[in-house]
């Protein structure tokens, strides 16, 4: 056994899908999947026919739910274990009263490349440390009237905030202990229902079929932030769990050349590495994935997803990796890929990148930085505004959209 498979193993046995801090032996450690019986589903939110029978993998783990398991979208045998206990829900333990700190609070702690995910709702900005996002994976959070789920998924670095109402009632979101296609599948306290945190439908449940609201959000650097958002608040690093936030439990994970088999049964796309990030933006319409690879040898990209315009700006590659050392400031230098929409006062505004993490508009001239405020020229103080977008592994993009467009130069 190699030391990452050894790593990977025993951060298998801590956590489900990124780790609690705390240790667990027995009936709690994570477990690979086993051969499941499938139920009988028909069309999109199919109701099984009788009778009924839960996946063998899913019978102990769920015997206390309250879920509406005869009612969901997808075939119940994708559904993983990443945790074997009686009941896994929430043994990575959300965040639901949530601390911060002043940005310069945080810089004593945070180091410049680590990343974060900026969160900006009605104008405010908050940064979620990827350090504590490992450790818990959801943060319920208030942004003035908006409730908000803040999520990350680490097998599929995927970072997305919803906002968390349906029908006029506040959800909380937990993570329930399963996994699909190696990302986080959450689940709500009001109806149990189970959500795919990828896409942020619900796919088993009362509320099969209904979609959470994404926010912007985008995974940054420190440093990019704290220099543009002196004002703003930063997840703190005392939550009340006992924590000491900063090591990676996959150490060496992004490194390797395939998703962990256990947690991901579908056929890889070997369009791209497994493990090569992408800059995805959905609309109503479509959905586009952007490499690395490619934006990182541009700089930035002018396109349309569905229609709509879109600006994707690259930053040098300083954000380090929060899925490669152990220390998760230690990790690799991999980049930023940051999605904005290009109009500003009505106009559609063209860019180009002359230099490293410099952005300047044929239109007026301007000068704009990676988090898309500008600096120089006619728009001098302008802003433009974050799209919802995430910044998750290849073989996830390819599994849950696999009829996207990828953008390939």
């Amino acid at each position: 056994m190699t030391r990452l498979t050894k790593m990977i193993a025993t951060a298998l046995v801590l956590t489900a899908c990124a780790g609690t801090g705390t240790t667990t032996t027995g009936s709690q450690a994570a477990v690979e999947p086993t051969e499941a019986e499938a139920p009988t589903t028909t069309g999109a939110a199919a109701t099984t026919t009788a009778p009924f029978e839960l996946p063998s993998n899913l019978r102990v783990v769920t015997q206390n739910w309250e879920t509406d398991f005869t009612t969901s979208s997808i075939d119940l045998t994708e559904l993983q274990v990443g945790i074997r206990t009686l009941d896994p829900r929430d043994a990575i333990p959300p965040i639901d009263d949530p601390s911060f700190e002043t940005v310069a609070e945080a810089d004593e702690w945070l180091e410049d490349d680590e990343p974060g995910l900026l969160v900006d709702v009605e104008d405010a900005r908050r940064f979620y440390p990827i350090r504590i996002l490992h450790r818990h994976e959801i943060v319920n959070d208030q942004f003035g009237d908006v409730p908000v789920a803040v999520t990350y998924c680490p097998l599929c670095n995927t970072g997305i905030a919803f906002d968390r109402r349906v029908d006029g009632n506040v959800l909380r979101m937990g993570v329930s202990g399963l996994l699909r296609n190696s990302d986080l599948v959450m689940w709500d306290d009001a109806t149990q229902s189970l959500w795919q945190q990828i896409t942020g439908e619900a796919i088993v449940g009362d509320l099969t079929g209904t979609r959470l609201e994404p926010l912007s959000s985008a995974i940054v650097r420190w440093a990019d932030f704290r220099d543009n958002n002196p004002d703003s608040e930063v997840l703190g690093r005392d939550q009340g769990f006992g924590i000491a936030y900063g090591q990676n439990p996959y150490v060496g994970y992004s490194s390797r050349n395939a998703p962990i088999g256990g947690f991901f049964t579908a056929e890889l796309d070997e369009r791209f590495p497994a493990l090569e990030r992408v800059v995805a933006v959905g609309t109503e319409e479509a959905t586009t994935g952007y490499p690395f690879s490619i934006i990182s040898e541009k700089r930035v990209v002018n396109d349309e997803v569905g229609g709509v315009p879109v600006a994707i700006f690259w930053g040098a590659p300083a954000t380090t990796d929060a899925l490669d050392s152990f220390q998760v400031a230690d990790g690799q230098a991999i980049g930023t890929g940051v999605a904005f929409d290009p109009i500003v006062d009505g106009q559609r505004l063209t860019f180009e990148s002359p230099d490293v993490d410099v952005f300047v508009d044929t239109e007026t001239a301007s000068t704009w930085t990676l988090q898309g405020l500008a600096v120089d020229g006619p728009l001098s103080g302008s802003e433009l505004e974050l799209l919802p977008h995430r910044n998750e592994f290849w073989f996830a993009f390819a599994a849950f959209f696999p009829d996207a467009e990828v953008h390939e130069g």
